[in-house]
């Protein structure tokens, strides 16, 4: 029978211990009939890794873990060699469309389509349209006001990158926001790579389109399968995280597909969800030790 595990991450703000979490559900998993149950300590009350051989009933999982962050999984093939991320409210905080709005005093109407188009209420290339063009005529200079003073990274961003790199992954950002944005996120993280959509300008300001075709969610796909393809690797080796509905392709393709602090749409087609954590719970996810990460 296939080796499960149970990679299990605390919530911080939890008033339950995190030990106490891991004794219940070990306690509980006895109780289904499986076999071989080990405990590995990935983080001293942080995390860790609830190996066993048998099936658990699919529902159990979240029953049992309703205020923890938990990924079930085959335990091979965990640590994946290639990861895709979405940037926006992923990599980053923010939404990058939405902070330039707010300078071009558009923020509520443009920050209505964004979520709605994440949640998948909105076809995502039409929502794409309608907001760039509603920033016509703002300053180019406010995409650099915008990410000094609003983009923050994502707590763990650089963290996963670098230790995930360190053993050998390729790393791809790929995003529905801007190429402005993604270059310097990339920068900052040691992304090996980055794709979006470049913004078009005429004399020194947005002219409310962007260069065509668009990357929505098919050029994410479209992104994963070319890059295994080129490193030569099956999809069981592949990671992707992200957030919203333009996600869900690339999430429903990788051998592991996470979302993260998303909407339910994203939440449903996921693998794995990140609920309570930082980007650092997907090193986890893949058996990496705290000792293992690379600041």
């Amino acid at each position: 029978m296939t080796r499960q595990v149970l990679t299990l991450v605390a919530n911080p703000d939890a008033d339950r211990p995190f030990s106490s979490i891991v004794n219940a559900i070990e306690a509980s998993l006895r109780e289904t009939g499986i076999s071989g149950l080990n405990r590995d300590l990935l983080e001293e009350n942080t995390a860790c890794d609830l190996f066993f051989t048998g099936e658990l009933p699919t529902e159990m999982p979240a029953q049992l873990l309703p205020d923890t962050d938990y990924c079930l999984q085959p335990a091979e093939n965990r640590r994946k060699k290639l990861l895709l991320a979405d940037m926006d409210s992923t990599m980053i905080t923010v939404e990058c469309i939405d902070e330039l709005a707010d300078f071009a005093g558009l923020r509520e109407e443009v920050s209505s389509i964004t979520e709605q188009a994440m949640r998948g209420e909105l076809d995502f290339d039409d929502a794409f349209k309608a907001r760039v063009a509603m920033l016509k005529g703002l300053k180019e200079e406010v995409l650099q006001q915008t990410f000094d003073e609003r983009v923050l990274l994502t707590g763990g961003a650089r963290t996963l990158i670098q230790t995930m790199k360190a053993h050998g992954a390729y790393t791809a950002l790929v995003s529905g926001g801007f190429t402005f944005f993604t270059s310097r996120v990339r920068e900052l993280t040691g992304f090996d790579m980055d794709d979006s959509n470049e913004l078009l300008f005429e004399d020194g300001m947005l002219t409310g389109k962007a260069v065509e075709p668009i990357l929505n969610s098919m050029a994410k796909l479209e992104n994963l399968q070319r890059l295994l393809s080129e490193k030569g690797l099956q999809r069981e080796e592949s990671a992707a995280i992200g957030d919203g509905a333009n996600d869900i392709p690339m999430i429903e393709a990788a051998g592991l597909g996470i979302a993260f602090h998303a909407k339910p749409a994203a939440v449903n087609a996921a693998d794995a969800a990140i609920r309570f954590g930082d980007l650092t719970t997907l090193l986890y996810y893949q058996g990496y030790r705290k000792t293992d990460f690379v600041s």
